[in-house]
């Protein structure tokens, strides 16, 4: 027995269309016709690769991608010339730090590719089952081939992306949760095709002989064929026992697999000035080694300088050229001071950040009950840019916002219903004029009612099946959108309820308890550009009828006029209030244009190419001439702690930003009760509405542009360095902007008149302290991110949100924030930080963003200042040796200096370090000031460490210097030599720049105590290990007995105190000086709170006044 059931094939599917890019699936890997030979076609197994490297390619590949870093590939060249050439230090000095640096990003890479590699066996491995002659058969998950058909069970994963071809339900239906692709945790159902919604065992699905023709795999998780019928690998089997469906795309080419790609890859500031000091320490050190090889040449003018009686010159080195000698000579003094550019810093640096993050994900206060989840850390990277923010764009619905919809009121054809009475009808109407909230007609009524019950996608959560009346109180809704739950909800409050699908029949009760069926033809799901959603229903009696309900501006424009002005009223009044408001239309379709529809339909989703536009302009013909009924006004709270953390981001002086696609009115309410806008702030406004007064919309925009700038620079000064100080002292401004008018200052016409609208309106947001961005498309979000980080100064963004509509704005940003909230996970999977609740964000820039940020400028700093400790004695030693590249410093001391003599302080520092208590920094937001701009990491501070170790270096050399001038300082007369002397000078370079760290923390743990003070007596220890005092084997190495020699003597041990105390002096003094300051200033504070006590109160109301809508302050 042969079926072919309709699939799209070659002949209609693509109708006149060319089939380029298209793929023929064989259903079961059977060919159509016997007679036809067969030709099995080659697509990819079903593998998945996560993984970057395998066991052949990970050593070449991770080397290659190390070395791509100027530092790693800088300190190779240094390794290769001290191993060609003969420089002073041995090549173990540059090669052991490189290897280790090397060697453990390797395997931090290694480990994390692994991890990878063992995910995807795990997926790969799986059990699945395939329908082969007539059998279920066993096999892993790599093996399924395209055209394979797969039986699935209840609450398992699809291996691959299917066509379902039955279910064990009668109409062929299954429900299918995405959470793991798109974040929503709502069902979702899918329809068998319908010629083989029988082929419901093993055996009869094998006689199925059909081919599929479909599109080439495509990214885009919802432009697919027939997206009702396609089920996609990672989605999940709910609530149905069981499914048959064929492979079509399978392995790396699933929607899964095409969506799985890395995020572009953030830099941040902190890395940026790294590069920056990275350059000016390369000059130094050329400056150093031009310096040295000049004056050696110099002293070499001297015969007697250049060749001694003593070391006489070879007869090769006599014939060697003067300028090869040279440049060699110029490289060994580059090799001489290379440790000056610090290659440990870069693994210090990821040390922290990985191991920093994990501080926010343990933090409780970010902790979450409700969801039962807490902080999460997607990238490491960018913890020290949350200190530097300067820019927050949030989304308002579900951000600011609970997204916990609920049903308030509804106006029917202009009258008003609110609350629920004891009548019959479930209907009632509020206080106000009689007439104004007279009733409307009894069947306009239900008709509004039984829109509520159909227009929906709306899923019901039922262990039995929902049958008749006696459960309907009980029904729980599932819906990816609280809004349609809250419609369905408030139908069901007037006594007209949603009790469930069966056989493709949507089923309503009413108010008189009868269960009315409605076939459902078509469903036109709402998207973000068209702002509607339609149903396609067929009565009972055979009318045809299309519900409709969307955002004013997208149903408005498709209905009758004379229908619009009584729902407006209540449309504009109910945004003022703040509630979401959606208008609710239909129209009746006769049978000859419902069959030109349902075949416009079925072609525009049988469509190979441009499926997407073809079905839009169907709907977009489908949707027109319909007759309003009336709107619904749902209302979402605030979410807790919101406004607080509003006011706490203003205070830090960070301007907030809030980008909405909710209607104007709605928005700014919201936005007055979070204190984004206070009573004070005198509104400008760029909407719509207030350049419609003119024929020409452009040149009253120019005009109202060019209007606010001159109010706006004639009020702020013009330093922007004293803007954030200027919102205290002068009249704040907000401003007000919907998406068309800035779609019209974006794209305006190229004349010279509209060339600079985009510069005049980004000079207004600069100067106002909040702006509110409404009615906008996602992409709209992302191009104001854009066009803000591309600003002068390229201040530093943030992004947070919490749906699929935030995610193109959350990855423009620098920063990124996802809530996880109700609208799905796909704002938080894209996100590198997400929080379960807005008010997190306040402790996650105010506290944790402030400490990262200083810890990782303080690593910084310090790594550059202890490497110039450590080579200016080196560089001073070459005029005192006659630039001969004889090293200071013992080879052993070169090469451990960083990997373990001053490496475990500065981590732990940047670890635990808190200058400040995290209580201060949450609750005085002004601090968050003081570190903005990248302030410890500019000009100053970096010429501040320099200068500082500078002078220390200088100290070092020099005061041991001084100290041998005295011939004998031991008491048998014996003279210290050349390694004593480099000895002392290392000895006090390491206290020294330990004790600077001892002496900037402020906050000691024992994990303080124990590096700082462990790693002292390390150095102390290895140094008799390396003498051979402790390991006697190493008698014949040169500091044979250096360092136990050197601490015999009493003058050295003075020596080494007094010169750390010198070095430190100037710090300390700096310290002391500090302290005296701020205690007199705490003085002065607590002199003028009492005076100020005693004065009058202060103007300024108090903040809960000020959360009050005050419309007075519209420009």
């Amino acid at each position: 027995m042969q079926r072919v059931p309709s699939f799209p094939p070659a002949s209609e599917c693509a109708g006149e269309e060319k089939r380029v890019g298209t793929r023929t699936v064989f259903v079961g890997n059977h060919p159509v016709s016997e007679t036809e030979a067969y030709i099995a076609q080659k697509f990819c197994d079903n593998r998945i690769v996560s993984s970057k490297y395998t066991l052949w390619n990970f050593l070449p590949k991770n080397l290659f991608e190390q070395f791509r870093r100027i530092a790693n590939f800088y300190f190779l060249i240094i390794f290769l010339v001290q191993v060609t050439v003969d420089t002073p230090t041995s090549p173990v000095t540059s090669g052991l730090p490189l290897f280790f640096v090397i060697t453990v990003t390797a395997i931090k890479q290694g480990y994390e590719d692994w991890l990878r590699h063992r995910a995807d066996n795990e997926v790969n491995k799986s059990t699945v089952y395939i329908i082969e002659n007539a059998r279920r058969v066993r096999k892993e998950s790599e093996k399924i081939k395209v055209g394979d058909v797969v039986e699935v069970q209840a609450d398992e994963t699809f291996p691959c992306d299917l066509i379902l071809l039955s279910s064990c339900t009668i109409d062929g239906t299954c429900y299918v949760t995405t959470a793991s692709l798109d974040g929503e945790s709502n069902c979702k159902t899918h329809y068998a095709v319908r010629d083989t919604i029988e082929l419901c065992t093993a055996e009869s699905i094998d006689t199925l002989r059909a081919a599929i023709e479909c599109e080439q795999p495509q990214p885009d998780l919802y432009k697919s064929l027939g997206p009702e019928n396609l089920l996609l690998k990672g989605a999940t089997l709910k609530n149905t026992r069981k499914i048959y469906g064929v492979a079509v795309y399978t392995g790396m080419e699933t929607k899964m697999a095409l969506n799985y790609q890395g995020k572009s890859q953030k830099r941040s500031a902190v890395e940026k000035s790294i590069n920056a000091f990275l350059i000016v320490y390369l000059f130094i050190l050329l400056t150093k080694a031009a310096v040295c090889t000049t004056l050696k040449y110099v002293w070499q003018s001297t015969p007697y300088n250049d060749e001694p009686w003593y070391n006489q010159k070879t007869q090769k080195e006599r014939e060697t050229l003067k300028v090869l000698k040279m440049f060699t000579d110029f490289l060994s003094f580059m090799v001489l001071f290379n440790f000056i550019i610090p290659v440990s810093m870069y693994v210090t640096v990821e040390m922290q950040k990985f191991l920093g993050s994990f501080f926010i994900s343990w933090d409780k206060d970010f902790y979450d009950e409700e969801i039962n989840e807490g902080a999460l850390v997607n990238t490491s990277d960018l913890n020290e840019e949350l200190g530097q923010v300067d820019y927050v764009f949030t989304d308002k619905t579900g951000t600011l916002t609970e997204n916990s919809m609920e049903f308030i009121e509804c106006c029917i054809d202009g009258h008003k219903y609110k609350g629920v009475t004891q009548e019959a009808d479930g209907l009632s109407q509020t206080d106000g004029p009689l007439p104004y909230f007279d009733k409307a007609d009894k069947n306009r009524e239900e008709l509004f009612l039984r829109a509520l019950c159909l227009c929906h996608t709306v899923e019901i959560k039922t262990n039995d099946a929902v049958d008749g009346v006696t459960e309907s109180a009980e029904l729980t809704y599932m819906s990816s959108s609280p809004d349609e739950i809250a419609l369905v909800k408030g139908a069901k409050r007037y006594g007209f309820t949603f009790v469930g699908m069966r056989n493709g029949h949507m089923r309503v009760e009413n108010q008189r308890k009868e269960i009315e069926e409605y076939e459902l033809l078509h469903t036109l799901n709402f998207d973000s550009v068209r702002r509607r959603m339609s149903v396609v229903v067929k009565t009972q009696s055979g009318d045809i009828l299309l519900f409709c309900k969307g955002a004013d501006s997208a149903v408005f424009p498709r209905v009758q006029n004379h229908e619009i002005e009584l729902t407006k009223v209540h449309v504009e009044r109910n945004a003022m209030d703040g509630y979401r408001t959606l208008c609710v239309a239909f129209k009746e379709i006769a049978p000859d244009d419902y069959e030109r529809i349902n075949r416009q339909l079925i072609e525009a989703k049988m469509a190979l190419q441009d499926r997407e536009e073809k079905m839009e302009k169907v709907f977009d013909e489908i949707e027109t001439n319909m007759n309003l009924i009336g709107a619904t006004a749902v209302e979402d709270k605030l979410q807790d702690q919101a406004a607080e953390t509003i006011e706490a981001l203003h205070a830090a002086g960070l301007k907030v930003w809030v980008l909405t696609g909710d209607k104007m009115e709605t928005a700014k309410s919201t936005c007055y009760a979070c204190r984004l806008f206070q009573t004070s702030t005198e509104l400008l406004e760029l909407t719509t509405k207030t350049i419609q007064e003119s024929e020409r919309k452009e040149d009253r925009l120019h005009e109202l542009l060019i209007e606010y700038r001159k109010k706006l620079l004639h009020e702020f000064p013009k330093s922007t360095r004293s803007l954030r100080k200027a919102w205290t002292e002068h009249q704040e401004y907000g401003l007000i902007i919907d998406g068309s008018t800035l779609s019209l200052i974006l794209n305006s016409s190229q004349d010279s008149g509209s060339n600079n609208y985009k510069s005049i309106f980004l000079q207004i947001c600069m100067k106002c302290t909040a702006v509110l961005c409404c009615r906008m498309a996602p992409l709209q979000k992302a191009q104001i991110v854009r066009m803000v980080k591309n600003l002068k100064g390229s201040p530093i963004t943030l992004s947070i949100g919490d749906g699929a509509n935030d995610v193109s704005m959350i990855l423009e940003s620098h920063v990124g924030i996802g809530i996880k909230g109700k609208e799905g996970r796909q704002a938080a999977r894209n996100s590198d930080y997400s929080v379960p609740k807005f008010k997190h964000l306040k402790k996650l820039l105010l506290a944790h963003g402030h400490l990262y940020y200083v810890r990782i400028a303080h690593l910084v700093q310090y790594f550059f200042y202890k490497n110039l400790c450590f080579i200016l004695p080196q560089f001073l030693y070459q005029f005192f040796c006659g630039f001969s590249q004889q090293p200071l410093y013992d080879a052993a001391y070169l090469t451990m200096y960083n990997i373990c003599f001053t490496s475990l302080p500065i981590l732990a520092y940047s670890l635990l370090e808190q200058h400040i208590n995290i209580d201060t920094l949450t609750s005085d937001p002004r601090l968050y000031m003081k570190i903005s701009g990248n302030a410890m990491l500019q000009l100053g501070p970096f010429l501040y460490w320099t200068f500082l170790a500078a002078f220390e270096g200088t100290v070092f050399f020099f005061g041991t210097y001084f100290l041998f001038q005295t011939s004998s300082l031991e008491e048998n007369a014996k003279v210290y030599g050349n390694w004593t002397f480099g000895t002392i000078v290392f000895t006090v370079l390491v206290f020294t720049v330990t004790l600077k760290l001892a002496l900037d923390t402020r906050f000691w743990t024992w994990i303080n105590h124990f590096v700082i003070w462990g790693s002292l007596a390390f150095y102390v220890f290895f140094s008799f290990f390396w003498g051979g005092i402790i390991w006697p084997f190493l008698k014949q190495q040169r500091m044979y007995f250096v360092f136990a020699q050197m601490l015999s003597s009493v003058s050295t041990w003075l020596a080494i105190v007094l010169l750390i105390f010198i070095s430190l002096f100037p710090e300390i003094l700096l310290i002391v000086l500090k302290n005296v300051r701020r205690r007199s200033a705490r003085r002065n504070l607590s002199c003028k709170k009492a005076s100020d006590s005693l004065s009058t109160r202060p103007s300024v109301r108090p903040l809960l006044l000020r959360t009050f809508s005050d419309e007075s302050n519209i420009l």
